[in-house]
């Protein structure tokens, strides 16, 4: 009987990644939707030759962040690199004579957070369609401390599917079905580098929260305002970013005038922000 249990949920979980992983349908599909804030944003700003130079954007950044009530100082790494993925295992290709590939934008976020007794280890990789900067595509989220480890999963096929696993009690391992047509929080460092920024847009979009949490919760999804003006940092010019999630809950993005639009300074409602410290394209798979 114990057999047959761990038979039946090893199937379910083959058959929800399977259905989960997205053809040529649901390409199209994505293609097609997002119509109402396509217009804000530059379908071709990653089609850019800067990202086929074989380079990865490394990004580190000055961070800060609320853990058990007090604000820690840590580095949050960004890399940004364009990826070829192939639809059998929806991951970067190693064999690129196949006839499945697509180009994605992989961002991962990366950091460790010093805390009193021990350290809280985040990594996130967002996946975005490379020709339309709002697409997600696909998104993985680990943390790593002392009590445990919590892992989830968000791809995309007709609807948003988030798998998890936390060690929180209650919580345990599980599926939530989220909404067809959303933003995620986690993206955003990226997608806004893509607005229209000189038609200073204002549209309203659905952005579910961020999954950068040890927890496994179902996301919170904001009917959010996002709009665009200009604002000067030391002296230089910038693009600011504001999304309102909610009347109390405002984040602030703040980017480059000129291409490609880096992120200089983050500030989110919960007590998150990012200073940008440094910046190079190099290689960093090679060498180590």
């Amino acid at each position: 009987m114990h057999f047959i249990k761990q038979y039946s949920l090893g199937f379910m979980l083959f058959m929800l990644a399977a259905c989960s992983t997205p053809d040529a349908t649901d390409q199209k599909a994505d293609k097609d939707s997002y119509a109402t804030i396509k217009p804000y944003f530059k379908t071709d700003w990653a089609m850019n030759k800067l990202w086929d130079d074989g380079l990865a954007e490394v990004a580190i950044y000055d961070a800060e962040r609320v853990v058990y009530g007090n604000n820690r100082e840590f580095e949050f790494a960004m890399i940004t690199v364009k990826e070829d993925f192939n639809r059998e295992y929806n991951v970067k290709t190693d064999n690129y004579t196949r006839n499945d590939l697509f180009p994605v934008m992989k961002i991962n976020q990366l950091c460790r957070i010093p805390t009193d007794n021990y350290p809280y280890h985040y990594m996130t990789s967002v996946f975005v369609n490379r020709q339309y900067p709002w697409d997600l595509h696909k998104l993985t989220t680990s943390s790593q401390e002392w009590c445990g480890n919590t892992f989830k999963s968000i791809t995309r096929g007709r609807n948003f599917i988030l798998n998890y696993s936390s060690y929180f009690d209650g919580q345990g391992e599980g599926t939530w079905q989220l909404s067809t047509e959303l933003l995620f929080e986690d993206q955003l460092p990226y997608s806004l580098r893509a607005l229209r920024f000189e038609s200073k847009p204002t549209f309203n979009v659905t952005i579910a929260e961020t999954q950068q949490t040890n927890k496994a919760a179902q996301p919170e999804e904001y009917n959010a305002t996002i709009t665009a003006t200009e604002a000067t940092i030391e002296g230089k010019a910038t693009w600011l970013v504001n999304v309102q999630l909610a009347p109390n809950k405002v984040n602030q993005y703040w980017f480059a005038t000129a291409y490609p639009n880096t992120l200089i300074r983050q500030k989110t409602w919960d007590g998150r922000t990012l200073e940008l410290k440094k910046i190079s394209r190099y290689a960093y798979w090679q060498g180590n």
